[in-house]
């Protein structure tokens, strides 16, 4: 006689939650970890949730914070789901066994979306996957856009990723309950949540709170207060009240997000502008996350996993045809890549040089994807050899002209190429082989802190994960980043030779791609 399942129970520190069996694994979605960040809470640092009485139900995801929707250039590649209501602090749990005697790894997913978009409830990021090969697997809602990242005078900065650290610190204190062990944690996050986990692993208050940590196409660093403050300040310009957080806490919650994806317009992740980041706080984040990393004053004895895909900037170039009009420009983009990347002519003729047969897009996009991300990851690689592991993603999508773009991996990772959510970036057909390969290195990670690669050391090994068989490559990019340390000019001394005829018309088409890549509604990062 077969034995009749039931709904998994487990107890919190703040109330019993009942989850789901789905596909042999118990799965708890919608879990509160704080109070909703809402009323005289608006702004404000995450606090803990109220307990309840009895059971809650924990079937269904639970509220996302309120975020803008992408344009429709980025919706036909990028999922976002919208679940309604107030209380957006909670988080998911996928386990293979509930009970506080499994001991098993867990992995914390903090999803990208340049801190203004993303979820948890993206279908990509189902943890089933994990939790089918012995992996906990805990995703996490925080705030976004200014109620998580607004600069204010009146209220503590980075209040997102006070969120975050505040749901580490329900895993720290409850996974046991799920089957978890607590001395086995790994945070993982690609783009803005990898960003997030770089100011995570220098922050004072989380250390202790995981042992590994995975960096997918995100550096650490903190963002220039005063571009914060500058979002802040259009806005408030906009809905005519102060730049303060109690103005704004007055403010309706959809013309918030109305005035925000306005103002958005003016930041891209090509060219710069104002956009809402993690900012050096004194007291979270005590100075610049990458710095503090590389010297070695934190995150001692935390395993690393870092990584990029071969051609992150398709992702933001390919939507509404950018690629091809900014190959026009010629000259004109190439000097606007040189103002973004703060580097002299001496970048660009190094990169020609290396690459004769790249066209003008993509010197442009392997410059700026260099200097705003690998050669950060490069750095903190360099500064923790026989710990760090370093992979690229190189698989070409099957959609046109993306090849290996941004957020391409992440169906891979979770092995969730099969879902209509994976598709829209990869296309049909995406290799089951190289899902299994890159899943299986994510669930040794979080096991035991070996991907199945040799780590960093003097002959930079980089597992490839491409066409065929992953492999191991010594320093396929360092070429490139050379020329970066070479490189003696800055934009001021180094002028870019401009064209004898079309300058002006050039001029104009590169103001109309700034334009474009505004109305994208694509922040920094994914």
């Amino acid at each position: 006689m077969t034995a009749v399942q039931t709904d998994p129970v487990v107890s919190t520190p703040y109330g019993a939650v009942r989850g789901r069996r789905e596909h042999g694994v118990a799965v708890f979605r919608g879990i509160p970890y704080a109070a909703p960040p809402f009323g005289p809470r608006r702004f404000r640092p995450p606090v803990p949730p109220e307990p309840w009485d009895g059971v809650r139900e924990a079937a269904d995801f639970g509220p996302t914070a309120p975020k803008p929707p992408y344009s429709d250039a980025f919706a036909q590649y990028l999922s976002d789901p919208f679940v309604p209501g107030d209380d957006c602090l909670n988080l998911n749990v996928w386990t293979p066994e509930p009970g506080p005697g499994a001991r098993l790894p867990v992995l914390v997913w903090l999803h990208g979306g340049a801190l203004t978009r993303g979820s948890s409830a993206v279908p990509v990021y189902d943890g089933l996957a994990f939790a089918r090969d012995g992996v906990v697997f805990v995703s996490v809602n925080y705030r976004l856009g200014v109620e998580g990242y607004g600069l204010f005078p009146d209220a503590p900065a980075n209040p997102g990723l006070r969120d975050q650290l505040a749901a580490l610190r329900w895993v720290h204190e409850s996974i046991a309950a799920f089957g978890g062990d607590p001395g086995r944690i790994t945070v993982a996050g690609q783009s803005a949540g990898a960003i997030s986990i770089g100011a995570l692993l220098a922050a004072p208050q989380a250390q202790g709170l995981f042992r590994r940590a995975v960096l997918q196409s995100g550096p650490p660093e903190a963002s220039d207060r005063d571009k914060v403050r500058r979002m802040v300040r259009r806005m408030a310009t906009r809905l005519k009240v102060p730049a303060t957080a109690a103005a704004f806490a007055e403010v309706d919650r959809e013309l918030l997000l109305r005035t925000q994806a306005e103002v958005g317009r003016l930041s891209s992740p090509v060219l710069g502008g104002p956009a809402f980041g993690i900012v050096v706080d004194d007291d979270l984040v005590p100075r610049d996350p990458l710095e503090a990393l590389v010297e070695g004053s934190a995150a001692r004895g935390v395993e690393l996993m870092l990584g990029w895909t071969s051609d992150e900037y398709r992702l933001w170039l390919v939507p509404g045809g950018l690629l091809e009009r900014v190959d026009r420009l010629g000259p004109v983009a190439l000097a606007g890549a040189m103002a973004r990347c703060h580097c002299g002519s001496e970048v660009v003729r190094g990169y020609r040089a290396l690459h004769p047969d790249a066209g003008t897009a993509d010197i442009v996009g392997q410059m700026v994807t260099d200097h705003l991300l690998r050669i950060p990851l490069h750095r903190l690689a360099e500064a923790r050899p026989g710990s760090s592991y370093v992979y690229e993603f190189a698989w070409p999508s099957h959609r046109p002209d993306l090849g290996a773009c941004h957020a391409l991996e992440l169906g891979f990772v979770f092995d969730t190429g099969a879902a209509p959510e994976s598709a829209k970036l990869a296309g049909e057909g995406a290799p089951t082989e190289l899902a299994d390969a890159m899943h299986g290195a994510w669930v040794r990670f979080a096991a035991d802190g070996d991907p199945g690669w040799r780590p960093w050391d003097a002959t930079h090994p980089v597992q490839i994960f491409g066409k065929g068989d992953p492999y191991v490559e010594s320093g396929p990019r360092d070429h490139d980043f050379a020329v970066w340390t070479a490189d003696t000019t800055t934009p001021e001394t180094a002028p870019v030779k401009e064209p004898a005829e079309g300058w002006p018309a050039r001029t104009a088409e590169l103001r109309s791609v700034v334009r474009r890549l505004r109305r994208t509604g694509l922040a920094r990062r994914h």
